[in-house]
């Protein structure tokens, strides 16, 4: 695992940072596992879990660039909303914009947060493989900036 991948804190802040956290994307094969196991290794202590507003198949190439961050996603099996056992999250982050459209119309009478991260779709891009996997890396990578950014990442003090 790279220091950069290492757990962190969240930092104490005058408003609660969130306990529970629902990633969300269109199909849960490619953006929303990525954003769930990454929060998950920078933010141990926080709960994650991630759905589709459809279910999709497993990405081959998901599990090839996640590893490559130290996190297996080789099992993943994606899943809808409606899948989830419960909905009691402190915030709902959304990765596309039908899976912001279906949150919002979920959580219209919860008190959720629901927050708007556009992620570009790495299926989109054709080329080579390397090509390709560099596409996933870009939106891993995006994720993780943004996960950090938003959670205030800091790493664990040693000793």
């Amino acid at each position: 695992m790279a220091a950069a991948d290492a757990p962190g804190v969240l930092p104490s802040r005058d408003a609660r940072p969130p306990g529970a956290v629902l990633f969300v994307c269109g199909m849960n094969a490619i953006r929303s596992p990525m954003a769930a196991a990454l929060a998950g290794q920078l933010f141990p202590r926080l709960y994650v879990a991630s759905a589709g507003v459809r279910k999709g198949d497993p990405d081959p190439f998901v599990p090839v660039v996640m590893e490559e961050s130290g996190l297996d996603l080789s099992r993943h099996r994606p899943q809808t909303i409606e899948d989830l056992e419960d909905m009691n999250f402190d915030l709902v982050v959304t990765l596309s914009p039908q899976a912001h459209h279906r949150a919002l119309e979920l959580t219209r009478t919860m008190a959720v947060e629901v927050e708007y991260w556009p992620m570009p779709d790495p299926t989109l891009v054709s080329g080579t493989r390397e090509q390709i996997l560099d596409a996933y890396r870009d939106v891993r990578d995006q994720l993780r900036a943004r996960i950090k950014a938003r959670f205030g990442w800091a790493p664990l003090p040693s000793g």
